[in-house]
């Protein structure tokens, strides 16, 4: 194995790094039964952390 195989992160740093750049999730679901679509749920989502860049989208709210 290499270093870079054998390098383990702590879930916290790994949580730090995502939020830091930020996610993106997207998804979707649909339950169907008989071939005729019942439900369906779709997912967008952004999630990202706050800084001087990037502020508060409810600090205008309080």
């Amino acid at each position: 194995m290499t270093v870079i195989e054998r390098r383990e992160i702590a879930l916290v740093d790994l949580l730090d790094r995502l939020l830091a750049g930020g996610v993106v999730l997207a998804g979707d679901i649909t339950l169907r039964i008989a071939d005729v679509d019942l439900v369906r749920i779709d997912l967008n989502a952004l999630i990202s952390s706050i800084n001087e860049n990037v502020p508060s989208p409810w600090e205008d709210m309080l």
